[in-house]
């Protein structure tokens, strides 16, 4: 094992977010480890944080990630090592929702994303009692600084200047604004559009309504 510096919550803990020294597993067959440069911070995390979700504390949350790949399991298709990275969230792959295209209805989505936890329980992390800590929450955990993450997790960046900082709330703030007006609303050329709040998503759906010519 490996350490890595991280953001950990845990319950009743005074700082949300308390900075730990934790050590980390190598890559399992289906796993992508990512060196993680930036991370957004979103309503979900505080959440978390707070104990108001049934996320398993204590967990390394962050959904929002961007970053570099450091190494990938043995049967990991399409990543290698070098390539940077967006991480959004996980879905299985194979049913229905995910192939029409619809990953986000994924009937997984919850243990997936919200279980912080690989399919057969165990965990990435552990701290410096060698207790476990958990991880691949949404199938990254990038509130620190390395994760373990499903592939499924991951999106290739092309060939941009952007920097990782902007990339990294494409990972779920952008996707959640932008998808709803395009997606859901289907806002289209003259449509009207209200939008409430000016944070990452809200931000995300004014740019998306602007770029789909609507009135906002």
């Amino acid at each position: 094992m490996n350490s890595v510096k991280a953001a950990v919550c845990r319950p009743d803990s005074e700082d949300p977010f308390a900075l730990e020294e934790l050590s980390i597993g190598d890559p399992r067959p289906d796993e992508v480890l990512v060196r993680f440069t930036a991370a957004g911070l979103c309503h979900t995390d505080l959440e978390v944080a707070a104990g108001r979700m049934p996320t398993p504390l204590p967990v390394v949350a962050g959904h929002e990630g961007a970053g570099v790949v450091e190494a990938v399991g043995a049967a990991v298709t399409g990543f290698g090592p070098g390539d940077r990275v967006v991480a959004s969230f996980s879905y299985c792959g194979t049913c229905r929702n995910c192939l029409s295209g619809r990953p986000a209805y994924c009937p997984l989505h919850f243990p997936l994303n919200f279980g912080a936890r690989r399919a057969d329980g165990s965990v990435g992390l552990r701290d410096a009692s060698g207790e476990p800590v958990h991880d691949h929450f949404f199938g990254q955990s990038s509130f620190a600084g390395y994760g373990l993450c499903r592939p499924s997790s991951l999106v290739k960046v092309g060939d941009t200047d952007l920097p990782d900082h902007v990339l990294a709330p494409l990972g779920c703030g952008v996707i959640t604004g932008a998808g709803a007006v395009w997606n859901l609303l289907e806002v289209g050329p003259g449509s009207t559009v209200a939008v409430f709040g000016a944070g990452a998503v809200g931000l995300s759906a004014v740019m998306a309504a602007a770029a789909a010519a609507a009135m906002t």
